[in-house]
């Protein structure tokens, strides 16, 4: 049976593959929505994103809903020096033609976790919290029907990709994070520190550039096209590839290692603004309230996206 769920995302090439795989894989999920935000770019952006994506994958049926157009509490950090000033250069698509949907994806949210039966509804995450805050501020009961949190985000020990010590995800909306995860859910967390492991190196590219379908070309060059800035950064043979972790725990966790443990976020620090706060070594009495994944199988998980993307028009 799919499992239910609703894709909370900013599509950013990382994300667009995950959406993708998730997309591909009915078998897997059952895509009540996707509910877009402002992140990598700006809400009219990735909103189109998800549209094209939803095209580019034969799949008009999923509706798209756009969210909240910034965080809770400042003002809105994109990343176009990383994903370029559509959100997804590289992809090369043309302008969707499937219609947004007219109503808000807070509300989206909301409405169906209220009509689906509790616990079947799992959030598939790949953006900052914000209209799952949001939500969860809104309508307070909704926390108890989420079946679970799936979410890329967060680091630890590899520290921060937008400050020395913050995740891209978490610190564009810190305040967001620390309302989801203190509200009981159970939660995933694919942090840097897993994603730093999992590296899109060019024979894994060419793989993908060899599928002989549209999708396998499209996310080769996305995927081209992001990990230029990030072989600067790191000088690494390949690029940390993001998103996919979280369809690939969701169809696969035991290709992940973890541990369950007390995930805070840090939302007043000047240093230290949206940092994960991880309890890896147990040393206070705050609950466990996250998976934290720190290890994966690398050549599984490229395995994997590229059976899904294989499947794609």
């Amino acid at each position: 049976m799919p499992r239910k769920v609703i894709i909370i995302t900013d599509p950013g090439q990382d994300q667009a593959v995950a959406i993708l795989m998730a997309l591909a894989a009915p078998e897997s999920f059952n895509i009540l929505g996707i509910v877009t935000s402002a992140g990598n770019i700006d809400l009219n952006k990735t909103q189109r994103n998800a549209r094209a994506l939803v095209e580019l994958a034969g799949r008009t049926d999923v509706p798209v809903f756009a969210g909240c157009p910034r965080p809770i509490g400042r003002p809105l950090v994109t990343a176009e020096h990383v994903h370029g000033p559509t959100g997804l250069d590289g992809a090369d698509l043309p302008e969707p033609t499937v219609a947004l949907r007219a109503q808000h994806g807070v509300d989206f949210i909301v409405e169906t976790l209220r009509a689906q039966p509790a616990g079947e509804v799992s959030i598939f995450s790949e953006s900052p919290l914000t209209n799952l805050a949001m939500a969860l501020v809104k309508a307070p009961d909704i926390a108890e029907r989420i079946g679970q949190i799936v979410m890329m985000a967060g680091a630890y020990f590899e520290v921060g990709n937008i400050t020395p010590s913050a995740e891209f995800n978490i610190y564009v909306d810190p305040q967001a994070a620390d309302i989801v995860l203190k509200a009981g859910i159970p939660t995933v967390m694919l942090p840097l520190d897993v994603t730093h492991k999992l590296l899109s190196t060019p024979e894994r590219l060419r793989c993908f550039a060899g599928l002989g379908n549209r999708g396998g070309k499209v996310v080769a060059n996305m995927l081209g096209f992001s990990e230029s800035f990030d072989l600067r950064k790191y000088g690494w043979m390949g690029a940390p590839l993001h998103g996919p972790t979280v369809p690939a725990f969701m169809i696969e966790p035991g290709m992940f290692k973890g541990r369950q443990v007390n995930v805070s976020v840090e939302i007043c620090g000047e240093l230290t603004l949206g940092m994960t706060v991880v309890d890896y070594w147990e040393v206070t009495d705050r609950p466990k309230n996250v998976l934290y994944v720190t290890d994966g199988d690398a050549d599984a998980y490229f395995k994997l996206i590229a059976k899904l993307i294989g499947r794609l028009p």
